[in-house]
C-alpha cells in the first residue's frame, strides 16, 4: 500500500512538473512576442496603436497575413520607406510572423 501511494505520488508530482513548465514555456514566449512588438511602439505606438501621425499606420487589428506580405515587401525592397526596409531585414520570418500575429490579435 505505501509503494503505491508513493508511486501515485511520484505520477501526480511528475504530472505537476510537466504541465507547469509547459506554462512557463508558454509565458515566456508571450513574453518574448511582446518584446519584438515594443520595438515598434516607438513609430507604431503602443499595441501598434497608431500615433497621431497619418505617415504611420497603426499595426493592430491588420490581417496577420497582409502584415507579413508588407513586411516582406520592406524586406525585398519592394516596398519604398524611409527606415521600415533597415528595420524589416533585422528580423527573421518567424519573427514577423509573430510580429503580424500579435498586432493582428490587437484591438484598433
Amino acid at each position: 500500500m505505501p509503494t503505491q501511494i508513493f508511486r501515485t505520488g511520484m505520477v501526480f508530482g511528475l504530472y505537476l512538473i510537466m504541465t507547469s513548465g509547459a506554462a512557463c514555456a508558454g509565458d515566456a514566449q508571450v513574453l518574448y512576442t511582446q518584446s519584438l512588438a515594443a520595438t515598434c511602439a516607438n513609430c507604431h505606438g503602443t499595441q501598434g496603436k497608431s500615433l497621431k501621425d497619418p505617415s504611420v499606420p497603426g499595426l493592430a487589428g491588420r490581417p496577420s497575413a497582409y502584415l507579413v506580405e508588407q513586411m516582406q515587401a520592406f524586406k525585398t525592397g519592394t516596398r519604398e520607406a524611409t527606415i521600415m526596409h533597415q528595420i524589416a531585414k533585422g528580423y527573421t520570418d518567424e519573427q514577423v510572423r509573430q510580429l503580424a500575429d500579435y498586432f493582428a490579435s490587437q484591438q484598433p
